[in-house]
């Protein structure tokens, strides 16, 4: 059998006013993630890794924030595609390790409803998406509110 690992960080600015979607799903808060898409810094994560460990390069590269046919775009559309792309190369996905770093909104509560969202998207079981929240102890940007950070390691394997 073979395996890979792959890794993935994404950041986004917080505003106040925006929605904020994390894993697939909008979270009640004040502040949202600005970007070209719907700034889903999770699920961005979750495709760098993904495309990184299958060594397809990036989501900037196969999905760039210059293109307009992004602008707005739901990012389980981006992640949609590169399972589709992973499989198209013979490989299938193991399992995810997620870490979200946010002083606010805590999103443990929501986590059970990411996984949901975010197990058929990957097509393996929710046991096999692991989200974790972390603050970032008021330090930086992620402690000053400015903005949030997600992290990912995926294994994936040969089919």
């Amino acid at each position: 059998m073979t395996i890979r690992v792959g890794f993935g960080f994404d950041v986004h600015q917080l505003e106040a006013g925006r929605v904020f979607r994390l894993g697939g799903i909008a979270i009640p808060s004040d502040k949202g993630a600005t970007g070209h898409s719907d700034a889903d810094v999770l699920i961005h994560a979750l495709c760098d890794a993904l495309l990184g460990a299958a060594g397809l390069r990036d989501i900037g590269f196969h999905f760039p924030n210059t293109d307009p046919q992004w602008k707005g775009k739901d990012s389980k559309h981006f992640l949609t595609e590169t399972v589709r792309m992973l499989h198209a190369k013979g490989w299938r996905v193991g399992n995810v390790d997620c870490t979200v770093c946010l002083e606010q909104p805590k999103i443990n509560p929501h986590i059970q409803a990411m996984q949901a969202v975010l197990a058929p998207l990957l097509q393996i079981p929710a046991d096999g998406v692991s989200i974790k929240a972390t603050t970032n102890e008021k330090l930086g940007y992620v402690g000053r509110e400015e903005g949030v950070c997600a992290y990912a390691v995926v294994l994936i394997v040969k089919s």
